[in-house]
C-alpha cells in the first residue's frame, strides 16, 4: 500500500497549524498554545485561576478557572514552532504507515491518541503545580515509534548523509532514528523556551 496511511492524523496536526495557530505568527500561535495547550496546574487545580506565565514581549498567559479536560486531547495537535510540526510529522510519516498497516485503521488512531494522552497526563503527574502550556504530538509519535521498534526490531532504515558535497545513502538501525528524533525534541523544545522568554 502507497505510503499515504498517515495522511489524516498529519492533515489534522498541519491543519491545526495553518488554521488555528496561524502557520506560526505571533499572536495567534500564542493565543492557540495558551487556549487549546495542556497546563498541568489548570488540570490539578493546583495553581489559581489567572496565575500569569510570560510568552514573549508583552504577552502572557493566565490559567483559568475549572480543570479543561478537553486540552488533554487539543494539546496533541497544536505545535510551538514549524521546526517541531514539520520534524513530528516527517517522523510520523515515515514510521506511522508501517504501524498502521500492522494494526489496521481504526486500531492504529485509538493507540495514537492513547500514547498521546498517556505521555501528557505523565508529564502532568511529574509537573503538576506548572503554569506552562504543553503542546505537540511527540507523545504520541514515541509511542508510535516505540511501536515500530517492538514489530520491526532488525528493519534499517535508510538515511541521505551528506559527506562533504557527495550524498550518500547509509542503512542504520531503527534504534538510531528513534536516539536522533529524541534529539530534534530536545533542540525545538529549547528553542521555544528561549522563545517564551524573549
Amino acid at each position: 500500500r502507497p505510503a499515504l496511511a498517515p495522511m489524516p492524523l498529519i492533515g489534522l496536526n498541519v491543519a491545526s497549524w495553518l488554521l488555528v495557530q496561524g502557520a506560526g505568527s505571533t499572536l495567534p500561535l500564542m493565543k492557540s498554545v495558551c487556549d487549546l495547550g495542556l497546563i498541568p496546574g489548570e488540570l490539578t487545580q493546583s495553581v489559581p485561576p489567572g496565575t500569569r506565565f510570560p510568552m514573549g514581549e508583552g504577552l502572557a498567559c493566565l490559567t483559568g478557572p475549572g480543570r479543561q479536560t478537553s486540552h488533554v486531547f487539543t494539546s496533541m495537535f497544536l505545535h510551538g514552532s514549524w521546526m517541531h510540526m514539520l520534524g513530528n510529522m516527517w517522523f510520523l510519516w515515515i514510521f506511522g504507515n508501517n504501524i498502521e498497516d500492522s494494526m489496521g485503521r481504526a486500531r492504529y488512531a485509538v493507540f495514537y491518541l492513547a500514547c498521546g494522552i498517556t505521555a501528557a497526563m505523565t508529564q502532568v503527574f511529574l509537573n503538576a503545580d506548572s503554569p506552562i502550556p504543553m503542546v505537540g504530538a511527540s507523545g504520541a509519535i514515541s509511542g508510535v515509534m516505540g511501536a515500530y521498534l517492538i514489530l520491526y526490531p532488525r528493519v534499517r532504515v535508510y538515511c541521505i548523509v551528506p559527506i562533504g558535497i557527495f550524498p550518500i545513502s547509509i542503512a542504520l538501525p531503527a534504534w538510531t532514528m528513534l536516539i536522533y528524533w529524541a534529539g530534534l525534541q530536545m533542540v525545538s523544545g529549547l528553542i521555544g523556551m528561549m522563545g517564551a522568554q524573549d
